[in-house]
């Protein structure tokens, strides 16, 4: 950080692991797509020693068996984790995809740190879902630093995307959000661009000059100190304001110069509070150089300025059967509490499970309790087993290398954890816990697969199971009403990369078809029926005539069947076999081959034969009654209609709403939802939302977001059902 020594850890300390939470930093790297997280990582462990050569930040990556995937997509699609060491502290960076199809993995990695670097682009400035999660990092405390990137890039202006951080992230406290440095700029290019050669730093007035590829410290020109001392009081006068020793201000006021030592500790105390977030800039290093431009001082920051795992808490923990348990501290020597924070496969190993540690010590070889509960709908099913842990690694230089512990704060690579998912909480088998879960983003995205060829169906069960333990986004239905498989995803890139997965790592060919939304039928109109069945060639007939009646029911009711004969009409025992026929037929469906709800179908006549009439003869019967009502009737088809809750920023509230009616939906209502932002409630037909995730987005710029929930089944309309009806084969109606 400003005004620290700039020594330099090199590649002597990577091997070592970190022995105390004290000696390390988790930090999650946030941002949207192209805005350069990536890049900076690989500056980052370049210039740390963790690398040798740009282009192998994969030589200290873990969990990357996508990168095939990753490539084609041209984007990052998983939580990658680098760690490094500077200064003797150990650095554990979380670099997750910025595209909005993979907050999944985003969130997993806001829950392994203790502070963010939100990397904006200085090209395209600060976008609506940075803002979303910059807000978010906020409401739990997370510290923030900014780093801006693509310096160089055409249109790029530091001192405007400084102002847009201000603007957009600082809400109530703008001034918290100050540059540390000022880009220092060399000779003007022909086409009127000048290129960062260094930077400038501000409590210090020492300018970290690059221009020859290395890293030298000098005076700033005579020109730019001016410029400098205005941004200087700037930042001195926003430390002083979020400054613990009350008298700072006082004495500043009064023309006291403030000393950079005792500047620099309140500004490392402020930032570990959260309530103060530099602004920094960073640029890859050239060819042939080891370090890039901000990414020494940016490292100073996480040293020096980012809480410790003891600083940050710990979330709560209950037995796994609900009871309180006492809080824990970040302590190696406490009770063990880890987290399985991401799961993926390896050919060769198998499963991988990267583990935050946040009480005690894990080690290898030890048996564990595995806690897992509250996504059972999502296909991970509640469980409490005992497991052994395998071996310890973490990725350091070009291999994976063995690790004797992780200690409380860190995180670690198990192996063969057979049962354990993303999510799941390892502790003492003698004291078990389970921690509370991070949110996690409800799949809207419905994908309905069938297996390729026979071979594939052989495979897939097993495919999918373990495609869905390792990423709680997503979610698996066997949907009960259509017969589908389907796989409810984030969105359409997220559809790809699952599909994928099961293709190249599970060798599951499946194929895509329409999903199909669940409707149903019922009757418009009483109606009344008469089924004959009727049949004698030669030895046992089958003789069975019954009369029904059928009437509509409110919505949610079912099929309610009422017996109303006399005198013996039809025998007694026969009666349940008409009701069974019944509700057969009406599974079945009638004008249109859905299933009939909603119906009260009364028995009110009927004749029998004392040899010929049997069971099955008045099941037969009970069916064709129910078909000659339906050949009478109007039968109304039955959409599902889901009630949802789409939250977007205020500037998007009429296109939403107009939107929405577009799909014949009924707005009931709009409410303030977090600051800049509204909830749109509205009922919309589900057959009209297969795709909202992804229009939303499209709508939203990336900022919206929403809720579903069944409520009912309503009438179609008209023309929409007799669409539906001739794409089944059916007539529009029957009577």
């Amino acid at each position: 950080m400003a005004g620290k020594a700039n020594a330099h850890s090199g590649a002597a300390g990577r091997a070592a692991a970190a022995d105390h939470p004290s000696a390390l930093r988790n930090v999650v790297l946030v941002g949207h797509s192209s805005a350069g997280k990536t890049t900076l990582v690989e500056s980052l462990a370049l210039a740390s020693g963790a690398i040798t050569r740009p282009g192998r930040v994969e030589d200290c990556t873990t969990l990357s068996d996508h990168d095939e995937i990753e490539h084609r997509q041209q984007r990052s699609v998983q939580l990658s984790w680098v760690p490094l060491t500077w200064n003797g502290i150990r650095i554990n960076l979380l670099d997750t995809p910025g595209y909005a199809d993979f907050v999944g993995e985003l969130r997993a990695g806001l829950r392994a740190a203790d502070a963010a670097l939100f990397v904006v682009s200085a090209a395209d400035g600060v976008d609506g879902a940075t803002r979303l999660l910059w807000r978010e990092c906020a409401a739990v405390g997370m510290p923030r630093a900014i780093v801006v990137t693509h310096l160089d890039a055409a249109g790029a202006d530091f001192d405007e995307t400084t102002r847009a951080c201000r603007r957009e992230l600082g809400g109530d406290d703008p001034d918290a959000v100050v540059p540390l440095y000022l880009p220092a700029h060399g000779e003007r290019r022909a086409d009127g661009s000048a290129p960062v050669t260094g930077l400038i730093g501000l409590l210090t007035r020492r300018l970290f000059d690059h221009t020859d590829g290395t890293r030298t410290e000098r005076d700033p020109d005579e020109a730019q100190l001016p410029l400098l001392a205005q941004a200087r009081n700037r930042l001195i006068e926003s430390i002083i304001a979020q400054s613990e020793d009350e008298g700072l201000m006082d004495r500043y006021l009064g023309g006291e110069d403030c000393d950079v030592k005792t500047l620099v500790e309140d500004l490392e105390k402020a930032v570990a509070r959260g309530v103060f977030h530099p602004v920094l800039a960073a640029a890859p290093a050239p060819e042939g150089a080891s370090q890039g431009l901000g990414t020494v001082e940016l490292l100073e920051l996480i040293t020096g300025g980012f809480p410790t795992p003891e600083e940050h808490g710990i979330p709560p923990v209950t037995s796994p059967e609900g009871a309180p348990r006492p809080a824990l501290a970040c302590d190696a020597a406490g009770p063990l509490a880890a987290e399985v924070v991401k799961t993926s496969s390896d050919p060769y190993v198998g499963r991988i499970s990267l583990v935050r540690v946040f009480s005690g010590t894990l080690r290898p070889d030890e048996t564990v309790h595995v806690s897992g509960h509250g996504l059972a709908d999502r296909g991970h099913e509640d469980h409490d087993v005992e497991e052994r842990v395998g071996a310890l690694s973490a990725p350091l230089g070009t291999q994976q290398r063995v690790v004797e512990s992780a200690v409380a704060g860190d995180l670690v690579c198990v192996a063969k954890l057979g049962h354990a998912e993303t999510g799941d909480t390892l502790s003492a088998r003698d004291t078990p816990l389970l921690m509370a879960p991070w949110e996690m983003p409800e799949p809207l995205l419905p994908v309905a697969i069938e297996a390729h060829s026979k071979a594939d169906e052989d495979k897939l069960s097993q495919g999918l199971a373990r495609l869905v333990a390792e990423d709680p986004t997503m979610r698996l239905e066997q949907n009960p009403d259509t017969h589908q498989l389907v796989l409810w995803c984030m969105g359409e890139a997220h559809r790809d990369v699952a599909l994928e997965r099961l293709r190249s790592r599970f060798g599951v060919q499946v194929d895509t078809v329409e999903h199909k939304v669940a409707l149903r039928e019922t009757f418009a109109s009483a109606a009344a029926g008469r089924g004959r069945h009727v049949k004698q060639s030669g030895g046992h007939g089958q003789y069975a005539i019954c009369e029904i009646t059928v009437e509509p029911l409110p919505g949610g009711s079912g099929i309610e069947f009422v017996d109303k004969v006399v005198g013996g009409a039809v025998p007694r025992q026969f009666i349940p076999s008409v009701e069974k026929g019944v509700r057969a037929q009406a599974a079945r469906g009638l004008a249109s081959g859905y299933p009939l709800v909603d119906v009260r179908v009364t028995l009110v006549d009927g004749k029998a034969h004392s040899v010929d009439s049997s069971d099955a003869a008045f099941q037969t019967a009970g069916a064709l009654a129910l078909r000659e009502c339906a050949a009478q009737a109007t039968l109304h088809l039955l959409e599902p209609v889901a009630e949802v809750e789409v939250t977007v920023p205020d500037d998007y509230v009429g296109a939403v709403m107009s939107d929405l009616s577009s799909r014949r939906g009924r707005v009931l209502g709009t409410e303030q939802a977090a600051e800049g932002s509204t909830a749109v409630r509205a009922c919309v037909p589900e057959i009209e939302i297969s795709r909202y995730a992804v229009d939303l987005r499209s709508m939203s710029h990336g900022t919206g977001r929403f809720r579903r929930s069944y409520a009912r089944h309503e009438p179609m309309p008209r023309q929409q059902a007799a669409r539906v009806r001739e794409a089944a084969g059916s007539p529009e109606s029957t009577r």
